[in-house]
């Protein structure tokens, strides 16, 4: 019959555990320690973003915090002394006692930051996180307001500011566009085609059918960003109105020069200068012989006397 091991050996086997339990947790009691709930944010440009920075064990009651930012090989301080530093002083701030609050966040503010924690008064005097934060850049989308039936239109969408580069859809009422629109039956009346690396879509001859509200969204390994909805209207090119505008135009320049050419002839147009001639004595043009009258020689003869 086989002999049972009593119980409280096994306790006593488990005994050297338990004490290496408690020596592990004594070693961690008065140690700081640092978490963070999000150590990879991303954010969409000028929105305002939080990097979590929370101690969960130390005591120490007044730690020293500093926050750095670390972005193309260069280390700078943003919160020091109780301050905030460099580019993000005014549009940031410390929330609680260590995480960091930014407003406004620009694509220059995607970067790695480090939170440090000094607490003189614990075993284990410093800790730090590392959090990466990634700022989302819209990007510019440009679509035409209206084009004629059969005419090309070309949309642009870029954002030169992504890493790593991204790629390019359109939407057209919220449905995705194929990079050829030979490609999907859906859009057989319409004669486009798209580049996803430009993020260029050019219409080689729109239709009615193409009319809508487009916007485009650029996406990387980092996330996506897409532009604000804007209205392409596509309208029909009224020829005969084009060509009855013309005649209204040549008729009206007509009429104008017909009622310059009547003013001209009644003398509308005549210099003035000749009417202020028109009060001088004219003088005795060349050729011309006037006949003396009776009485000028009458004058003429008694004035012999007088002499």
């Amino acid at each position: 019959m086989a002999l049972r091991r009593p119980p409280r050996l096994r306790l006593c086997a488990r005994l050297p555990d338990f004490f290496l339990l408690l020596l592990f947790r004594g070693c961690l009691i008065g140690a700081v320690n640092l978490k963070s709930s999000n150590r990879t944010p991303v954010v969409q440009e000028f929105e305002s973003v939080e990097l979590s920075c929370i101690i969960t064990d130390s005591q120490t009651s007044d730690p020293r915090i500093e926050w750095k930012k670390i972005q193309d090989e260069q280390t700078t301080y943003v919160f020091f002394d109780n301050k905030i530093q460099g580019d993000l002083a005014g549009r940031a701030e410390i929330l609680g006692k260590t995480s960091l609050k930014i407003w406004n966040v620009t694509r220059r503010d995607s970067a790695l930051y480090r939170c440090e924690v000094v607490a003189r008064n614990d075993r284990k005097e410093i800790d730090e996180i590392v959090i990466e934060l990634t700022v989302q850049v819209t990007p510019v989308c440009r679509v035409p307001k209206a084009v004629p039936v059969g005419k090309m239109a070309t949309l642009h969408c870029q954002e030169s500011e992504g890493h790593p580069r991204p790629h390019y859809s359109w939407y057209r009422n919220d449905v995705p566009l194929p990079t050829d629109s030979r490609a999907n039956p859906r859009f057989r009346n319409s004669s486009f085609h798209l580049n996803s690396e430009t993020g260029t879509l050019v219409f080689t001859a729109v239709h009615k059918d193409d009319s809508g509200q487009y916007y485009c969204i650029a996406s990387n390994d980092a996330g996506s960003a897409r532009c604000e909805e804007q209205e392409m209207e596509v309208y029909d090119l009224n020829i005969g109105g084009i060509i009855g505008g013309v005649l209204v135009v040549l008729a009206v320049l007509a009429l104008i020069t017909l009622g310059i050419c009547c003013a001209y002839r009644r003398g509308y147009f005549i210099n003035n200068k000749q009417d202020g001639e028109s009060y001088k004595n004219p003088g005795k043009p060349d050729g011309v012989n006037y006949i003396r009258t009776d009485e000028e020689g009458d004058f003429r003869h008694k004035s012999s006397f007088v002499i």
